[in-house]
């Protein structure tokens, strides 16, 4: 059995785009995401018509960046955090072009791109969009509690990203490749606290990798920064930890995106999460990285807690997954 898949004909990242909410376009990333917002709202009626335009957003931009037209692209891979994902479907419902609706929690985005790479390798398909977005309030009142009541947030919480990225994968072309991914398993550690999302993801992470590195003959000096999506500051800590016991040092070359996104000096606990966290880091910072030749390889994993307010209130414990892919020049 393998969970790894080499793409012999590698899936080229065409163009990316990118868009953050108020809180995180005056965060760590300021200058690298490409549409910052002055209002959560993006002149929406609810929360959750704005998420929905911030991944109609990004689905444009990326397009007319490529300098393509919706009839170029063969399909849009997208996902979100709220109920049958409805704010990728209802943006992708303006455009003329198939649609695969995907839903793996934050872990999302790596999983669309694992299909979308799939896809192109086979030579199924020759262009497709991946988008992942996500938004604090939309997230917050679905998972936890009312907006209205003014919950106090635990030091183990973090903070949902209010953003969107997307970028188009494509057979030809220039620029970095996916050179193969990795799919991960669902662990389940028993944890029950839906604050603590970092604490329920991190198995999952550390399963993932340890398969990567151990199964595949790489280890981790084989990449400039293994990046997880939205593990946070605990997450990250115990992450290493349960790696560090299986004989894996990752400490000198990790990074997390929830940990990136906010000056967390001053803002939330642990930093940030949600399904538009990796994806919106990804696509203005990294992506940048990538393309000035800053970063000639890295390893993308992004994590995600499978919980839902109904599993919650019935005792379950919290699922988790992560998938990864290799990017390199």
């Amino acid at each position: 059995m393998s969970r790894t898949i080499f793409f012999r004909n590698k899936p080229i990242i065409l163009e990316t785009a990118s868009i953050g909410g108020p809180k995180e376009s005056k965060g760590c990333l300021k200058d690298y995401i490409e549409r910052k917002l002055d209002d959560d709202l993006f002149d929406e009626k609810s929360f959750e018509k704005a998420e929905s335009k911030m991944m109609l957003a990004v689905i444009k931009k990326v397009i007319e960046k490529a300098k393509l037209d919706d009839v170029n692209i063969d399909s849009i891979i997208a996902g979100d955090l709220l109920n049958q994902i409805i704010s990728s479907t209802f943006a992708v419902r303006n455009f003329n072009t198939g649609y695969l609706g995907v839903y793996n929690a934050c872990a999302t985005f790596t999983e669309a791109l694992t299909i979308g790479a799939t896809l192109i390798d086979g030579g199924y398909m020759k262009r497709v969009v991946c988008s992942t977005g996500s938004h604090f309030s939309t997230a917050e009142r679905q998972y936890r509690y009312p907006l209205e009541l003014g919950s106090t947030r635990p030091p183990q919480a973090q903070w949902t990203v209010t953003g969107a990225g997307a970028l188009i994968l494509s057979n030809i072309g220039d620029g970095p490749k996916i050179t193969c991914a990795t799919i991960g398993k669902i662990i389940d550690y028993g944890v029950t606290d839906a604050n603590n999302m970092g604490a329920a993801m991190a198995p999952a992470a550390a399963d993932t990798l340890l398969y990567h590195f151990t199964e595949n003959g790489f280890s981790p000096n084989d990449y400039d920064l293994i990046i997880t999506g939205d593990l946070g500051t605990l997450g990250s800590r115990i992450m290493k930890d349960l790696l560090w016991e299986k004989g894996i040092d990752i400490e000198k070359n990790h990074v997390d995106c929830g940990e990136l996104v906010y000056n967390l000096a001053e803002h939330e606990y642990q930093g940030g999460s949600g399904a538009g966290c990796s994806s919106m880091v990804f696509c203005s910072y990294f992506y940048k990285l990538l393309k000035e030749k800053k970063l000639n390889k890295i390893l993308l994993i992004a994590t995600g807690a499978l919980l839902s307010s109904v599993s919650s209130q019935q005792g379950e414990s919290i699922p988790g997954i992560a998938h990864a892919v290799v990017i390199e020049n």
